[in-house]
């Protein structure tokens, strides 16, 4: 597990390229979070890491957008805030072989439906700002965090002293 301050926009932009440039190549992320936490700014962040130009459409309406990625496959981007209960994401055809990254935004939503995840980010309010903190949940997650710890620009918040 690792917490990272973000005390602005700029500081998570920066953790989105980050887990961007050390994915493995395929990857499932759950995005959780209060409203206003900072899941949907570290998904689009993470997709213009990845290249995805233009409009990075908030998913919170249309449940799912996708974007296609300049290294092959495509992203998938889902919100399922408005979902009722997980057996709605059936009609979406979230079955496509095609994806190589998933970034969902309150997945408990969609629990039993989904893939497992093979990284949490957690984030919440820490004083003006935010934090995020990183779970691995599968074997990928683990070498994916492994991956992290060696990289200049992240900025983890030391454990305190005993």
């Amino acid at each position: 597990m690792i917490d990272v301050s973000l005390p602005d926009e700029a500081a998570t932009s920066s953790l989105a390229g980050v887990l961007a440039s050390h994915a493995p190549p395929q990857a499932v992320v759950h995005l959780h979070g209060d409203l206003g936490a900072g899941k949907s700014t570290l998904a689009r962040a993470w997709l213009r890491a990845l290249g995805v130009t233009g409009t990075v459409r908030s998913p919170t309406y249309t449940l799912v957008e996708r974007y296609p990625l300049a290294t092959g496959g495509e992203a998938l981007h889902l919100d399922l805030y408005r979902i009722g209960d997980a057996g709605e994401l059936e009609f979406l055809g979230l079955d496509e072989p095609e994806a190589v990254l998933w970034l969902i935004e309150w997945p408990e939503r969609g629990a039993g439906a989904l893939p497992p995840a093979d990284l949490h980010v957690r984030l919440g309010m820490a004083g003006a700002g935010r934090r995020a903190t990183l779970i691995p949940a599968s074997a990928a997650g683990t070498a994916w965090l492994a991956r992290l710890g060696d990289d200049a620009e992240l900025q983890p918040i030391p454990e305190p002293n005993p």
